[in-house]
């Protein structure tokens, strides 16, 4: 079984252990080790504070969340949390869903491209550190978060370890769930939903993670 690093010194060697390959060359961190290092080295020079929360590296200013770097299967992104609030006068930040509220990636596919950036990084880091310090999110013309449906509530009670994991997860990957198993029309069909997907809720997963 994957171990989940402590570190982002463990991410970037065996990667996020939320899956069995973990530890080895099918690890979607492998081929994206030289890019996250570079960005890792930009957010550190920006004077954040680093760890891992989520399986992940994160970036946080006063024990605020403010972006995180991860690696994809096609590339790697840094998730600005309230990116939908920050200034994009180079459009770079993109949803990473059409559901998405506040979280905007920036994705990078080359080493190149991840060096090239550097001033841009520190300046999109700037803008997020003003839009925390601004204080309250302001509305982002999204629609609100998802209700919990009254089955994972009563499956959250009935299994004190489902309901630990799913809070556990990241915000963007609690709002998958909750709009999968909204989207059921039916009870019987939201309970189906959420069995079917207990497994990867307790292993850290989206809900269309494989």
């Amino acid at each position: 079984m994957p171990r989940k690093p402590g570190s982002v010194n463990e991410y970037l060697q065996d990667g996020c252990g939320r899956c069995e390959y973990g530890g080895t060359p099918q690890c979607k961190v492998v081929p994206w080790q030289a890019v996250l290092e570079s960005l890792r080295d930009t957010l550190q020079q920006c004077g954040l504070d680093e760890q891992i929360k989520w399986g992940s590296p994160c970036y946080t200013m006063n024990g605020r969340n403010i972006v995180m770097l991860s690696a994809l299967k096609e590339s790697v992104t840094l998730s600005f949390f309230r990116g939908a609030e920050m200034r994009d006068p180079r459009q770079v930040l993109v949803p990473p869903g059409k559901n998405s509220r506040f979280t905007r990636y920036m994705r990078f596919q080359s080493l190149t491209e991840a060096r090239s950036a550097h001033d841009m990084i520190a300046e999109y880091v700037r803008e997020a550190l003003r839009v925390e310090a601004s204080g309250a999110r302001r509305d982002t013309g999204q629609v609100a978060d998802p209700e919990w449906p009254q089955e994972l509530h009563e499956a959250c009670t009935a299994d004190a370890a489902l309901r630990k994991a799913f809070l556990a997860l990241t915000p963007g990957r609690q709002r998958g769930y909750l709009l999968h198993f909204n989207g059921a029309k039916q009870a019987a069909t939201r309970r189906s939903r959420i069995e079917k997907c207990r497994e990867r809720i307790t292993a850290g997963k989206g809900w269309n993670e494989r």
